[in-house]
C-alpha cells in the first residue's frame, strides 16, 4: 500500500503536491508527528515547519535510512523508533546530519534492506533482526529459543554494555554493521482463518501438526521443527493470502506486525508462545558511521539511545492500546476491530515448550548453530551470556520498568 494510502485525511494528489513542494522527507517526517488524522493543509504548514527547519543550513552529511515497509501511520502501530531517531539526530546536530527517509519498500524491503546497507546504497536500515539475519548471520544470535523469559528482558539485555560484546561488535566486525536499537517482542503462532470457528488455543498440543510461515531466521526453524510447527518459508507479501485462503494455518511473528502490516484481517487468533525473539531493529553502516566527526558519532549514540527509551515505553502502550495486545482487551483495538482473540497460554504450557525446543533442554539441536555463533563472537558462550543476562531482572517485571542505560558506556 502506498505512503498517502496511510496518511488519512490527505488525498494522493496532495500528498505527492505537498513532497513535491517540501520533499519526501520532510512530509514524511512532519506526518510523523500528527498522532491521528490530519487535514491537507495541516500537512502542508507541518512540512513547510520541517523544510525550513532541515535546510536552515547546509547538511555536511545526507544519510539515506532504507525503513523497509514502513510510514508514519504504522509507525503508531509498532512503535520502532525510525522516525524519532531521524527526527532527533537532525535536530541535536543542527542540521549538520540531514536524513532522507525512504520507508514503505521503496528503497528496500525486510529482506534486503540489511543488503542494501552494506553495499552502500543505503546508510541506515530498519527491519527485524530475523529477516536481517539472511545477509547478517550473526543477528541469529538473538533468536536461541527461551533465551529470553519476557519484554523487559530482552530491553535489559540491548541497554546492557555486555551486549556491547556479545552482540554489537561481532555484528560490526563480521558484517560492517552498528547495531543502534530496537523494538521487543517475542514470538508467537498467529493463526489464519482457518481457525476462526475453532476453540482459542490453551493447550500447546493444539498446535502440533500446523503449517507455519517462517521469516529468514535460522534458529528461529530450529525451535519450530522441534515444536512439530512444520515451518514454511513464505515471502511476508504472500502471508496474507496464505492464512486467508488456509495455505498456512499460522505465521510466526509477534502482535504488534500483525497490527501494522494490516493482517489483522487474516487473523483470527494470536498465540503468545513466547518463543523466540521479535526485534525490530535500526542499524547503520559501520564505515558510514566511522566516516563521521567524533562529536557527529556521539550525536548519532545519543539519538539511538533517546530512540531506545521511546520504542521501551511507546511500544508497551501501543500494545494494550493500539493493538489489543492484553488481557482483557481493550475495545476499539485493531484486534479488537478485527475480532483476533489473544491466547495467552499458562505457565506449564510454556515450559513445556521450552522443555521441548530450547537448548538448555534440547542442546543437540543447537550445537551447530551455537558452535557457529561461539566462534564468531570470539569464542565466548553465546547463548549462556545472553540467558544469564536475560535474567538479571524478574522474569515478571514491566517492560516499561527496565532501567536505560548507555550500552556503549561502561
Amino acid at each position: 500500500m502506498a505512503i498517502y494510502d496511510r496518511v488519512k485525511g490527505v488525498s494522493r494528489r496532495d500528498f505527492f503536491k505537498i513532497a513535491g513542494t517540501y520533499g519526501m522527507s520532510s512530509t514524511l517526517l512532519a506526518a510523523g508527528a500528527f498522532g491521528g488524522a490530519m487535514t491537507s493543509a495541516n500537512l502542508a504548514r507541518a512540512a513547510e515547519s520541517t523544510y525550513e527547519r532541515r535546510f536552515s543550513k547546509e547538511a555536511k552529511h545526507t544519510l539515506k535510512f532504507g525503513a523497509s515497509g514502513f510510514n508514519p501511520q504504522n509507525l503508531l502501530i509498532e512503535r520502532a523508533g525510525a522516525l524519532e531517531f531521524a527526527r532527533d539526530l537532525e535536530s541535536r546536530t543542527d542540521g549538520e546530519i540531514r536524513v532522507e527517509f525512504i520507508g514503505n519498500n521503496q528503497i528496500c524491503g525486510q529482506l534486503s534492506c540489511v543488503e542494501k546497507t552494506q553495499q552502500g546504497i543505503i546508510d541506515i536500515y530498519a527491519a527485524s533482526t530475523q529477516n536481517s539475519a539472511g545477509g547478517a548471520p550473526y543477528l541469529n544470535v538473538l533468536d536461541y529459543a527461551y533465551m529470553f523469559p519476557g519484554r523487559a528482558s530482552q530491553y535489559h539485555f540491548l541497554y546492557s554494555p555486555e551486549s556491547q560484546r556479545i552482540l554489537r561488535d561481532p555484528l560490526e566486525k563480521r558484517h560492517g554493521l552498528k547495531f543502534l536499537f530496537s523494538h521487543c517482542e517475542l514470538r508467537g503462532i498467529q493463526l489464519g482463518l482457518s481457525w476462526e470457528d475453532k476453540p482459542t488455543v490453551t493447550k500447546l498440543e493444539e498446535l502440533f501438526g500446523t503449517k507455519n510461515r517462517v521469516t529468514g531466521t535460522q534458529l528461529g526453524r530450529i525451535a519450530m521443527q522441534a515444536l512439530n510447527l512444520n515451518p514454511v518459508p513464505v515471502a511476508w507479501e504472500e502471508t496474507l493470502d496464505g492464512l486467508k485462503q488456509g495455505l498456512i494455518d499460522g505465521a510466526e511473528t509477534w502482535a504488534s506486525a500483525v497490527a501494522y502490516a494490516n493482517m489483522s484481517p487474516v487473523v483470527s487468533q494470536c498465540v503468545d508462545l513466547k518463543f523466540f525473539c521479535g526485534t525490530e531493529h535500526t542499524s547503520m553502516s559501520a564505515s558510514v558511521f566511522d566516516g563521521l566527526d567524533a562529536h557527529l558519532q556521539e550525536a548519532v549514540m545519543e539519538s539511538a539511545y533517546w530512540a531506545q527509551t521511546h520504542v521501551q515505553a511507546a511500544n508497551e502502550a501501543a500494545l494494550v492500546k493500539t493493538v489489543g495486545f492484553s488481557d482483557p482487551q481493550l475495545p476499539n483495538t485493531i484486534f479488537a476491530e478485527n475480532n483476533v482473540r489473544n491466547a495467552f497460554l499458562a505457565d506449564d504450557q510454556i515450559k513445556m515448550a521450552e522443555e521441548m525446543c530450547s537448548p538448555e533442554y534440547q542442546p543437540d539441536l543447537w550445537a551447530d548453530w551455537r558452535e557457529r555463533l561461539n566462534n564468531w563472537a570470539g569464542g565466548i558462550d553465546t547463548y549462556q551470556e545472553i540467558y544469564d543476562i536475560a535474567r538479571e531482572v524478574p522474569a515478571d517485571m514491566l517492560p516499561e520498568n527496565v532501567e536505560p542505560r548507555r550500552w556503549w558506556k561502561s
